[in-house]
């Protein structure tokens, strides 16, 4: 007998090299080459232990012994199972599910009853965890979440009335020299319950539980750390990836924390490779272009963090105008001094991540940016230069050429940073500059993609530009109304501004067009409104074009009435379209009411002169 185990130990460990280093060289001919080899393997090691009755495996005998339980029985039923739940998940590796399905299921059948047992438990638990990817995978998400959750149950169970770190299943296959210390024990049985709660957060997160599902990944994110199993560039994107769960529910403590962690621990990740020592090597390249990208869109996290910010700010503070309320600007900047202590005190409920050296690394990163909403512009500007450094990291990697949605979505955010910034600056003429920042940096690429390829891309952003003309002009029409005379210079700049906002909204209107130019007369629900707020800004752009010759007012005001009367016409032909453009239909009809007697008068002047 003694032959025969060693024989099985042998077996064991060529099996486990088979499937693990082994298979990583298989040709692409014969990708699971390895993985065959290591199947029949672990078949001879089942025929060499020799059958377990089923009778003996646990279900007609559940609960019926105690203590004096044989151990030999227990020993066996454990080993056979390890060489079931490996030939799962070989089948599982192979795309053979149904078959993966049947040798995980017999694994938990085998351990049942033994399963609170230190030489069971760990086998026990990564056959459900697996069941329950296995089950994901499928689409049946209730099952899978089944299955987890009691795994889950069952490590608060066995930590509860046992308490002593488990035999891995490895050990089982083992010589007695090779038997794990019981603090390698510990770390294997807590990997094992961290996959159980990373599979849970998936399932979690699949089933629109979302608050769970984020629970869940921070509880996986922190133990991972604190047992020391993650790879620091996959631990770093999930970090970054959970801090947007938290933006959206403004918890944005939690966010920095998730975000300044992931730059932290992705500097673990190595030295990158020099780009020369790069294109000498295929695989040095590849792994310098992954982390660049990573790096990338980790910077396009923290963009997303400091615009929302910046954006929740101005939604507080704003007035019934969008302008900045002073008074409560006042008010929340008192209520903010009261607060700072009830901050920390808060900041002691979050789980925070790392060990100490780790988490001091984590707080220096943390104080480059507040998590407090900006009150005032000198707060605002300083997210804000935060967040244009990143801009400009995430730009390094997407670039237009080969990553074109890409580099327009962050070319996009970085003008709404600046948008989001005008709102805290009080002077007109440094927002006009501003908002000519954002052209500079949008009408390039603009001018630069082809609508046939980009068609979506292209639409948003001449619908930005349009708008940020839009707003220029306005600014520009209250400087000159506080002139007691308007200047030449102004006027031109006005006219200037109007007639750029207008060419934008015509070429995004101009797309939607069918291939015979004619404009729909049916909108699409997603660009519905859209194209109402562009006929409304038309409208009113040539109500604000300035000019000395009454014909070519004449002519702008009936160019404004025409675009006044489309959106009421649209809006008595189409219902449903009424509640999009709720806040201008009014003033639209008013326009439409008033323009006609307005021209009456000019042409009945005109006439006069004539």
């Amino acid at each position: 007998m003694a032959g025969d185990w060693q024989t099985a130990c042998d077996t064991y460990k060529r099996a486990r090299t088979a499937s693990e280093l082994d298979s990583k060289t298989d040709p692409e001919t014969e990708p699971y080459r390895s993985k065959y080899r290591a199947r029949e393997l672990l078949r001879e090691m089942r025929a060499l232990l020799g059958p377990l009755a089923e009778e003996e495996s646990g279900e007609s005998q559940a609960g019926t012994q105690g203590e004096d339980e044989d151990e030999e029985q227990r020993l066996l039923a454990a080993r056979l199972a390890v060489i079931e739940f490996l030939l799962g998940v070989n089948h599982t590796e192979t795309d053979e599910m149904s078959a993966g399905e049947e040798h995980l299921v017999k694994t938990v059948r085998m351990v049942e009853r033994y399963r609170l047992s230190p030489d069971c438990v760990s086998v026990y638990m990564q056959a459900q965890n697996n069941l329950g990817i296995l089950w994901a995978e499928r689409g049946e998400l209730i099952i899978a979440q089944t299955y987890l959750e009691s795994a889950e149950s069952l490590y608060g169970l066995y930590m509860k009335k046992i308490g002593t770190p488990p035999v891995d299943p490895d050990e089982h296959f083992s010589p007695e020299e090779q038997k794990l210390t019981e603090q390698e024990r510990s770390k294997r049985f807590e990997k094992v319950f961290t996959h159980t709660f990373y599979y849970l957060a998936q399932v979690y997160k699949h089933l629109k539980q979302d608050e769970k599902a984020a629970q869940y990944c921070h509880t996986t994110l922190q133990r991972q750390l604190e047992y020391d199993g993650y790879n620091p560039v996959e631990w770093a994107i999930n970090a970054a990836t959970l801090s947007q769960y938290y933006l959206v529910k403004q918890c944005y403590m939690e966010a920095r924390h998730c975000l300044a962690a992931a730059n932290v621990i992705f500097s673990k990740a190595g030295p990158n490779p020099s780009p020369e020592a790069a294109k000498e090597n295929e695989a040095e390249e590849e792994r310098l272009d992954l982390l660049t990208e990573k790096k990338a869109n980790i910077a396009r996290c923290w963009v997303k963090y400091c615009l929302n910010l910046l954006q929740d700010a101005r939604k507080k503070l704003e007035d019934n105008i969008g302008e900045l309320d002073v008074d409560l600007q006042d008010e929340l900047k008192a209520e903010r001094r009261k607060e700072e202590d009830e901050k920390e005190k808060g900041r002691k409920k979050t789980v925070l991540f790392g060990s100490n050296d780790i988490y001091d690394s984590i707080l220096a990163a943390e104080e480059k940016v507040d998590c407090s909403l900006p009150l005032d512009f000198k707060e605002a500007r300083e997210v804000f230069l935060v967040g244009q450094n990143y801009i400009n990291e995430a730009k390094e990697y997407f670039q237009l050429d080969g990553h074109v949605t890409d580099h327009v979505e962050v070319v996009r955010d970085h003008s709404a940073l600046f948008k989001a910034l005008v709102f805290f600056e009080e002077d007109y003429e440094r927002r006009c500059k501003m908002h000519k920042r954002r052209i500079d940096m949008l009408e390039p690429v603009c001018k630069e993609l082809n609508p046939q390829y980009y068609l979506l891309v292209c639409r948003q952003l001449q619908f930005e530009l349009a708008d940020t003309y839009y707003e220029m002009m306005d600014l520009k029409v209250a400087i000159g109304n506080k002139l007691e005379e308007m200047d030449s210079h102004t006027i031109k700049k006005i006219n200037i501004l109007s007639q750029s906002a207008i060419k934008y909204y015509e070429m995004f209107l101009d797309s939607l067009r069918n291939p015979d130019k004619k404009f729909p007369e049916k909108l699409e629900e997603d660009v519905l409104r859209p194209a109402m707020v562009a006929k409304f800004h038309i409208a009113r752009l040539y109500g604000k074009l300035i000019t000395s010759d009454a014909n070519k007012q004449l002519e702008n005001m009936q160019k404004s009435l025409n675009y006044y009367s489309f959106i009421v016409d649209y809006c008595e032909n189409h219902e449903e379209a009424v509640k999009s453009v709720e806040l201008e239909l009014e003033l639209t009809k008013e326009m439409v009411a008033l323009l006609p007697a307005r021209m009456e008068r000019l042409r009945l002047q005109l006439s006069s002169f004539s």
